[in-house]
């Protein structure tokens, strides 16, 4: 494993405060592994992880019976406590690390939230208890060679949420002896058998252990080899590297305003490629900022994507966005690989189930492309995507085309692929500060209509007949648009955008 003193000269930055940082060596390692991702991408071989009862091994013995197995424990831990405390499902979730603890902090409106106490699964006073603090408004700005537009945004991600704290009252709802939580237990491979699935893992002390349950949902996220498996090595088409800290003692903060997306430069060119940085930051609490540095891109682009090297150029820039003052202090590092996928069809074409096998979160790269918030999506599905796997489970129906159908895709969040490929900086055929500029025509035009367009797409809420308003409002007042557009998608790409508005308008109403 790598430890702070390999990266002293060549990250210097990184080294510094990470050396100053409560358990900044197991942070760096936890860096390093996602930063694997980058090596396993692509390759049109992948290791096999899904197997037939045939080649389960004869004679093991079976640790345990379930209704659900859960591999990984962030997203996984908000699904499984739906379903074990609402629909009284007995669930084993494990996690190749500590169980209900995330590498990032969330941030979302209180009425997306609430969600959670509808359902049953937390009381309000629980949810009270993980928001770290409440912001008065936010806003989106791109630092355009137009005078920058900044547009506010009422009741948009307004509520900081210590994901911890979340995470560990859903664990509490799987208390009982029907359900078991496993920590330092990693996934090796599964059988998908007829009357159910068997997980193989490997426990904390090497042992080689088999479980058994009617499905078994894959939380694994951004690494989940399932997923690299049932998506032919490619189950990302655009990926957003983001990196930051929770840290106090930055100058120029207010506590009460959230800055949604902000940009403070042009694009950056480097020696491999050209990216947009963006700024994300919003008050942990009274004293704390939670700030973030990213950039959206194609999956196949020739940018330096490392989360590693992206570390250094974060704490390279920020004093330009946020100035540290003399008593600047990191907290922790948050930092992930945002998963985006572009469906090229009416509906969705990514694989994210198989026979017993049903993916979530970032697993199943379903969640917006723009805001990038799996919890969001998780949240803002829970409801129907627990009902209906109850439903398929009372059944006993559990083939691919069932467990297809119980997903977080949303028809309106899925379009906004299209947006997101104007935020990746194309080198060799945009115009310099191409994304400023144009995202700063976007905040005008939206600056300018009634404040529901702007909330409603930051919320991933958006009707068809607003979007339609919205595309049509920018093309009015920025012709140029239409051979932007063809320029940046090309034909096929143009195509798709008019096949994910087709799938969009012909949606059912109501799932």
């Amino acid at each position: 494993m790598m430890t702070l003193s390999e990266i002293k000269q060549s990250h210097r930055l990184t080294y510094q405060y990470f050396s100053e940082c409560q358990h900044g060596e197991r942070w760096l390692q936890r860096i390093v592994e996602l930063d694997q991702y980058w090596e396993q991408i692509g390759k049109r071989s992948t290791t096999q992880v899904v197997f037939s009862s045939d080649a389960l091994p004869k004679n093991v013995r079976i640790n345990g019976h379930f209704d659900l197995i859960y591999a990984g424990s962030t997203l996984g831990t908000i699904h499984a406590a739906a379903m074990a405390a609402i629909y009284k499902k007995s669930v084993l979730l494990f996690d190749k690390h500590t169980p209900a603890k995330t590498h990032r902090d969330w941030n979302i409106s209180k009425q997306e939230l609430l969600a959670l106490a509808q359902i049953g699964l937390l009381t309000e006073k629980e949810i009270e208890s993980a928001i770290t603090k409440k912001y008065q408004t936010g806003f989106v700005e791109f630092a355009s060679t137009e005078p920058p537009t900044r547009l506010y945004l009422e009741h948009v991600l307004d509520c900081a949420i210590d994901s911890d704290t979340i995470l560990r009252h859903c664990l509490e709802k799987m208390e009982g002896e029907k359900n078991l939580v496993l920590g330092k237990t990693t996934f090796n491979r599964c059988f998908q058998c007829d009357d159910g699935i068997v997980v193989e893992v490997t426990s904390d002390d090497g042992r080689l252990e088999y479980y058994k349950a009617k499905v078994m949902m894959d939380a694994m996220g951004i690494l989940s080899p399932i997923a690299l498996e049932l998506n032919n090595g490619k189950p990302q088409t655009h990926i957003c590297p983001t990196v930051g800290t929770v840290a106090s003692g930055l100058l120029d903060v207010d506590y009460d305003i959230g800055e949604i997306l902000v940009s403070t430069e042009p694009e950056e060119y480097t020696a491999t490629g050209a990216r947009q940085l963006i700024w994300e930051g919003f008050p942990a609490s009274n004293t704390e900022m939670i700030t973030y540095l990213f950039f959206y891109d194609r999956i196949d682009s020739n940018n330096d994507k490392s989360l590693l090297n992206l570390f250094e150029t974060y704490f390279q820039k920020l004093p330009t966005y946020k100035r540290p003052g003399a008593d600047f202090k990191l907290h922790k590092p948050v930092f992930g690989i945002i998963p985006a996928y572009h469906h090229n069809g009416m509906g969705k074409t990514r694989e994210t189930a198989a026979d017993r096998i049903l993916l979530l979160g970032d697993a199943a790269t379903l969640s917006s492309p723009l805001t990038f918030c799996g919890f969001g999506s998780m949240v803002r599905n829970l409801a129907r995507t627990t009902k209906q796997l109850n439903t398929l489970l009372d059944e006993g129906r559990c083939t691919k085309s069932d467990l297809e159908r119980v997903s977080a895709y949303e028809e309106n969040v899925a379009i906004m692929s299209n947006l997101m490929k104007f935020m990746c900086f194309e080198k060799d055929s945009d115009p310099p500060n191409f994304v400023n500029d144009l995202m700063n025509v976007i905040m005008k035009v939206l600056k300018d209509l009634p404040p529901r367009y702007g909330v409603s797409l930051f919320r991933d809420e958006m009707a068809l007949s607003d979007f339609n308003t919205l595309i049509l409002t920018v093309a009015k007042k920025y012709p140029k648009i239409f051979e932007i557009t063809f320029r940046k998608l090309g034909v096929s790409g143009s195509l798709s955008w008019i096949q994910n508005w087709l799938g969009w308008l012909t949606a059912p109403k109501e799932k």
